[in-house]
């Protein structure tokens, strides 16, 4: 059993190191710049676009993932934005699927019909979890460069909390 939590300050510095060990390993997330903890926390725990953010411990009690949900203004009123991310090492097996069962029932007792995620092209692991999750594929952005230039299509996928029932 994994435990699954809303993220608290306290969370703030191990959460910030996973994220940043993910963007050093690179090639999966949208963010290519590490987060110092105060704009960790200005993103992911104090923003006023957060709706929520959940946590996922290992049995040592340890961050082993979050998960963010939050507005987006380019999406519609009962509609948000989702970001994923798990410890590579050690994995946790079914941190993001229990994550997902926190934030979707969340996302619906306030009310959100659908979430939406967006996943670079070339991160097979995203694309595969939001999949498994229930994500439908909905739009594609062709060709965001990169810091470097190099351009990588991005891949917007939601789900229908309505019609879907998550996980």
């Amino acid at each position: 059993m994994i435990a699954v939590r809303p993220m608290m300050p306290e969370d703030v510095a191990a959460a910030c190191d996973l994220l940043n060990q993910i963007i050093a390993i690179g090639g999966t997330t949208a963010n290519e710049t590490p987060f110092s903890g105060a704009q960790f926390a200005q993103s992911y725990l104090l923003g006023l676009d957060k709706i929520c953010s959940h946590v996922a411990m290992d049995a040592q009690g340890e961050v082993a993932g979050f998960q963010w949900l939050g507005v987006n203004d380019a999406l519609p009123d009962d509609c948000a934005d989702i970001a994923t991310f798990t410890r590579r090492e050690p994995v946790l097996k079914g941190a993001g699927r229990a994550l997902f069962e926190e934030t979707a029932k969340f996302a619906v007792g306030v009310g959100l019909g659908s979430i939406s995620a967006t996943i670079r092209a070339d991160n097979r692991l995203g694309l595969n979890y939001y999949e498994k999750m229930g994500f439908q594929d909905y739009s594609v952005d062709f060709g965001v460069p990169l810091r470097d230039g190099t351009p990588v299509d991005r891949i917007t996928k939601r789900i229908d909390l309505r019609l879907e029932i998550p996980c």
